[in-house]
């Protein structure tokens, strides 16, 4: 009996950690690299960055299709996991467990974070208009005040933390990393590419004050 039928869970696992990167992991860099042309002006950021989304075409059905949906359940998966998980730590205290526990820990500040900035960005604009016409001086008042710089940091290293350590753990789960060996070496790789966006997602913060 295949390992499908034996566990319902198991489509679902892997269903999940597929749309973690692709397409969410995906769309978080591309979200990251949008957010550093802040570094290039209010001007720049609000005709190249922002109006040019706003004229894609079929944007509404790329948000809710591409973006929405699989986001929606990877985060409503991803509690189902975290309220089966029995981490353990005292008992087993080696250094992949801990990352385990660190993933759903993070999904669900993750999640909290989501709530807000997109409660402070994409349904504020839809009652004013005026935060979409200019988002850098929206976002610019809002990251001027610590507290809100602050939790915009949390969120942004949360959101990479995520990405780099599921995809390690992705690595595993799918035998792509079968060896020891090859799971520090590539482990490694992740903690790489983690550094890189948060360096970036830290830069795109940073041009907004500037």
């Amino acid at each position: 009996m295949s390992a499908s039928i034996e566990n319902p869970h198991f489509l679902l696992r892997r269903l999940h950690s597929l749309l973690g990167l692709l397409p969410v992991g995906a769309f978080l860099i591309f979200h990251l690299w949008e957010n550093s042309q802040s570094r290039f002006g209010a001007e720049h950021y609000n005709e190249h960055v922002v109006a040019a989304l706003k004229g894609m075409n079929y944007l509404p059905l790329m948000e809710i299709f591409v973006i929405a949906l699989p986001l929606l359940f990877h985060a409503g998966y991803g509690l189902v996991i975290t309220a089966q998980m029995r981490a353990e730590l005292a008992r087993y205290s080696y250094a992949r467990n801990r990352l385990y526990w660190m993933q759903r820990v993070s999904g669900v500040g993750i999640l909290l974070f989501l709530l807000l900035h997109v409660g402070l960005t994409r349904i504020a604009g839809f009652w004013d208009p005026s935060v979409g016409d200019d988002l850098f001086a929206h976002m610019q008042a809002m990251l001027s005040q610590p507290w809100m710089l602050a939790l915009y940091l949390v969120g942004l290293l949360l959101s990479v933390f995520h990405l780099a350590n599921g995809l390690a753990s992705m690595a595993i789960v799918w035998g792509l990393t079968t060896s020891a060996r090859a799971q520090t070496l590539f482990g490694w790789v992740c903690v790489l590419i983690g550094l890189l966006l948060a360096a970036m997602g830290v830069h795109g913060l940073m041009g907004f004050l500037s």
